[in-house]
């Protein structure tokens, strides 16, 4: 099943300000020689979906004028200051009337995860009511797989930066988890000692 078929689309959460990297948008990080914003949504393209959407908010403008994110649909978050949930409602948003039947959700600061961990979530995927997770030796991580039926259930739920985790918590039962812990690492870049795992 291609990606046009099943209609898994990619989002990018890529909108934080980097308030524990002393303000640098984690977009704008270097990573394997471009910009971490550029490898995350490659990721994602390779990964298996054709339509990608990326969320930005800190020094949008700037990001917008650097990054080479080609055939990307780029959408502003005004209200990224209040955490990756309004980053989240923001994608989502964008993806409808797209025909997207699921959203495949990568966040820009996770470069330990490659396009084998998406192609694994994307593959899980059955209908609009999927609900996927990475896992990582059984926990559950990123990225994670929203069929278009909960949408609207995670829009209401997502608030501050737990994102989806109130959600994916009160439907549990649903979640299929795909073990990805020998294709991807599920560490963040979040402080500067985070940086070492930059290239």
């Amino acid at each position: 099943m291609t990606d046009d078929e099943n209609g898994v689309a990619g989002l990018l959460l890529a909108a934080g300000g980097g308030r524990r990297l002393g303000g640098r948008p984690k977009a704008l990080l270097a990573h394997r020689g471009r910009l971490l914003v550029e490898y995350a949504a490659e990721v994602l393209r390779v990964g298996g979906c054709a339509r990608v959407h990326v969320v930005l908010g800190a020094r949008a403008e700037e990001v917008r004028a650097r990054a080479a994110l080609p055939d990307c649909v780029l959408v502003d978050n005004p209200e990224w200051e209040q955490g990756m949930g309004t980053s989240l409602r923001t994608g989502l948003d964008s993806l409808a009337g797209t025909g997207a039947r699921a959203a495949l959700v990568l966040l820009v600061d996770q470069p330990g995860i490659g396009p084998e961990a998406v192609a694994r979530v994307r593959r899980a995927y059955r209908s609009p009511r999927s609900l996927v997770s990475a896992a990582y030796d059984g926990v559950r991580g990123h990225p994670v797989l929203f069929g278009a039926a909960h949408w609207a259930g995670i829009a209401a739920t997502a608030t501050g930066d737990r994102g989806a985790r109130a959600y994916l918590k009160d439907h549990a039962d649903a979640v299929e988890l795909v073990e990805c812990g020998d294709v991807a690492e599920a560490y963040d870049i979040d402080t500067e000692a985070d940086l070492a795992h930059l290239e």
